[in-house]
C-alpha cells in the first residue's frame, strides 16, 4: 500500500513497515509502545436501545443518581478494557465524550478510522478481529502493534502503526515529492513493480520483453506459413505480419527507423538460441 505526501524538496520514496492513516488521535495520549489493541466496526460510545423508552424522573436526586449509574456503566466498561491488558482502541465510529474521558483516565490512545478499509487493513496488520459490540474481546481477537504513534510526513498527519517484528502481515511505502504530478508518476510506477512480483510469484513462467516475444513468433509463423500448402499459407504469413506491428510502433515513438529496426530484429533471432534478443532503446 502507498500513500502519498508534499513537503519535501525532492523525492523521497520511503519503504516503512507500518501503516499510516491519514486521521487524528481522539485521546490526549498519542504514542503507545508494545501497544495491545482492540478494534471495534462500530461506535466507541455508549449503546442505545433498539426501542424507545420513557424515564420518569420525579425530584433532582433521581436525576443526579441517573447520571452517576451511566457514569459508573462507562466507567466498568471501560476498566474491562484496561483490565484485558488494552492499551490502544481502535474505532470504526464516533468517539463520545464521556467514554474519552474514561479512555484518558486509563491510559487508553484512541484512534478513530471512519473508513472500513483503513478498518480492515490495520486489522490485517496487527493480526486483530474487529468486535461488532463495545465488549471486551478475547486474547485472540486483540491485535499486537509494536509501537503506535501520531507522527507527521511532511504537511500530513498520520497514525503510525509499526511493527518491528521481522515478520508482518503488511506494509506502506511512503511516497515523498514536491509536486502532485511527480508523485502520482511514482506509484504508477511502484503498482507496476508490485503487481509483476505478484504476477511472477503466481505463474513463474516469463517471456522476454522489448518485442523479443512478438519477432520470434512472427519468425516461426512465417517459416510454418512457407511449410503449408494451399491458400491457408497467405492467411497465416500475414497473421505472422500482423505482430510486425508492435516492433514498428516502438521503434517510431523512439525516432529510430521502423524497418531497420525490424531487419535487426530478424536477424538476431536467426539461431535457435536467440530467441530472447529485444530492442535496446538505449
Amino acid at each position: 500500500v502507498s500513500t502519498q505526501s508534499t513537503g519535501s524538496s525532492g523525492i523521497n520514496a520511503e519503504y516503512a513497515v507500518v501503516s499510516t492513516q491519514s486521521t487524528g488521535v481522539e485521546s490526549d495520549i498519542t504514542c503507545v509502545k508494545d501497544a495491545k489493541i482492540a478494534v471495534f466496526s462500530c461506535p466507541f460510545d455508549i449503546g442505545t436501545t433498539e426501542t424507545k423508552g420513557t424515564i420518569l424522573i420525579k425530584n433532582a436526586e433521581e436525576l443526579k443518581n441517573f447520571s452517576v449509574d451511566e457514569e459508573k456503566l462507562i466507567e466498568n466498561q471501560i476498566k474491562d478494557l484496561a483490565d484485558a491488558g488494552i492499551n490502544c482502541v481502535v474505532s470504526g465510529g464516533k468517539v463520545g465524550d464521556m467514554v474519552l474521558h474514561f479512555a484518558n483516565k486509563f491510559n487508553i490512545m484512541v484512534v478513530r478510522l471512519m473508513s472500513k478499509w483503513d478498518l480492515r487493513r490495520v486489522c490485517k496488520s496487527i493480526g486483530a478481529t474487529a468486535q461488532p459490540n463495545l465488549v471486551v474481546p478475547t486474547p485472540e481477537e486483540i491485535g499486537f502493534c509494536s509501537k503506535v504513534e501520531l507522527d507527521e510526513v511532511g504537511d500530513t498527519t498520520v497514525v503510525v502503526f509499526r511493527q518491528e517484528r521481522d515478520e508482518t502481515a503488511m506494509s506502506t511505502i511512503v511516497i515523498r515529492g514536491s509536486t502532485d504530478n511527480i508523485m502520482d508518476d511514482i506509484e504508477r510506477a511502484i503498482d507496476d513493480g508490485v503487481n509483476s512480483v505478484k504476477i511472477v510469484t503466481r505463474d513463474q513462467r516469463c517471456l522476454p520483453g522489448a518485442c523479443a516475444t512478438e519477432i520470434e513468433l512472427a519468425k516461426q509463423l512465417m517459416q510454418y506459413g512457407e511449410q503449408t500448402a494451399g491458400m491457408e499459407q497467405y492467411a497465416i504469413k500475414k497473421f505472422a505480419e500482423a505482430f510486425e506491428v508492435f516492433p514498428k510502433v516502438l521503434a517510431e515513438n523512439t525516432g529510430l527507423k521502423a524497418n531497420e529496426v525490424l531487419a535487426k530484429m530478424y536477424n538476431a533471432h536467426q539461431g535457435p538460441e536467440d530467441i530472447n534478443y529485444g530492442l535496446n532503446l538505449e
